[in-house]
């Protein structure tokens, strides 16, 4: 159980001083487990590194997931995940404490609707932008004003319209009616 509380302590020291995600929390992981525990090599780090971006989610959690998974399992793999996830949990409930007690305010309130508009038009940049670049046929563009209506006007889930777009791709890709 020391062990487990260990890899716990280390990752959530890891969590809570690493901001920026990416290259920025190497040292800091370099640090804590290569040089001050040894629980893996430098070659081994960057092979969990790279299978980290690779796989969903945030980098870090999944190095974490995967350091403590060889060195204690299963049970090793929660606590470490655990540890990293917990300073931002710690961190993202008091400001929403905070932002919850200020939320009367008509100043912060008018802030965080203008923080809303912006994030929106992220969000919409962003989806116009990988449109450009993905939308390659005439097939795409009805599946995707398709998937478009039915997700906001139909209750239909979105795994469902994700499932049946991927499935009308294979079968456009096989048949030749899209080149990628």
């Amino acid at each position: 159980m020391k062990d487990l509380w260990k890899l716990y302590a280390a990752f959530f020291r890891i969590g809570g001083l690493t901001f920026g995600g990416g290259l920025t929390m190497l040292p800091m992981l370099k640090y804590e487990l290569v040089e001050k525990n040894g629980w893996v090599t430098e070659e081994e780090l960057l092979d969990y590194y790279a299978v980290g971006q690779c796989t969903p989610g945030i980098i870090a959690v999944n190095v974490s997931t995967f350091v403590g998974f060889r060195k204690k399992g299963i049970p090793g793999a929660i606590f470490s995940t655990l540890g990293m996830i917990s300073p931002s949990l710690i961190i993202v409930s008091i400001l929403a404490f905070f932002l919850e007690q200020f939320m009367s305010n008509q100043i912060v309130a008018h802030a965080v609707g203008g923080i809303k508009v912006v994030v929106c038009a992220l969000m919409l940049q962003t989806v116009i932008t990988m449109a450009k670049k993905n939308l390659v046929s005439a097939v795409c563009y009805v599946v995707a004003i398709l998937a478009f209506l039915l997700a906001l006007f139909t209750p239909v889930p979105t795994v469902l319209l994700v499932l049946v777009a991927g499935i009308v791709g294979i079968i456009m890709y096989k048949t030749g009616g899209i080149k990628l």
